[in-house]
């Protein structure tokens, strides 16, 4: 049985709950497909949520790594084409430990950005042919969404390791929009099927290969 390491967050900003961390707690140790589910939630600190995500990669040893975020405002389940080597928010956007980095390298050697190496489009038309709308999104913003996509794509990239990796963003759940205001929302229970959708695309795409 391989294994996939499936992370999401706590919560941040002015967002008392997170759905991608009661996703990943909710599918970890389940099985889709060939995989067997490793969910872990990280962090939202620049100076540490990177680190940790690579502790994890080398304590679970994964066969396939995604990491979801939650995009407040986004209507559709986004997978990220794209991340770029950049650290940079508002004063209003602060992580949980209160950092605010401006145009900051996430990696000062590292390269401009990476692909994902997900299997984004075949993603998304599985989505859309099971009713759930959902687009390639060609920016993960400069927040930690972004930062944990490179950081993961990175460490895959210079310790040559063939294991697809990359970037899932999700609407606000109906919890979250409930609470916080006016932001397009979706069930958790439609936000863990799409999810579940995503992983199988990626099983069949590695039995396949």
């Amino acid at each position: 049985m391989k294994k996939l390491l499936l992370t999401g967050f706590e919560p941040f900003l002015s967002f008392s709950v997170n759905p991608t961390m009661k996703i990943v707690e909710e599918l970890n140790g389940q099985t889709v497909g060939d995989y067997t589910i490793e969910g872990r939630v990280l962090t939202v600190d620049f100076e540490k949520t990177g680190t940790q995500l690579i502790q994890l990669i080398e304590e679970v040893q994964p066969d396939a790594l995604i990491s979801l975020g939650l995009a407040g405002g986004r209507y559709k389940i986004t997978p990220e084409r794209i991340a770029i080597n950049f650290n940079d928010v508002a004063e209003t956007d602060k992580d949980n430990a209160g950092n605010t980095p401006i145009d900051q390298p996430i990696i000062e050697s590292g390269p401009a950005s990476y692909l994902t190496t997900l299997p984004a489009r075949k993603m998304i038309n599985r989505l859309i042919e099971n009713g759930y709308p959902a687009e390639i999104s060609n920016s993960a913003g400069t927040y930690l969404c972004n930062n944990t996509m490179y950081n993961g794509l990175h460490y895959m990239h210079t310790n040559k390791k063939n294991v697809p990796a990359g970037f899932i963003h999700i609407p606000a759940s109906h919890e979250l929009a409930l609470e916080y205001g006016k932001v397009p929302s979706w069930s958790h229970k439609d936000l863990l099927e799409s999810i579940k959708i995503c992983i199988e695309v990626l099983n069949d795409e590695q039995l396949s290969s």
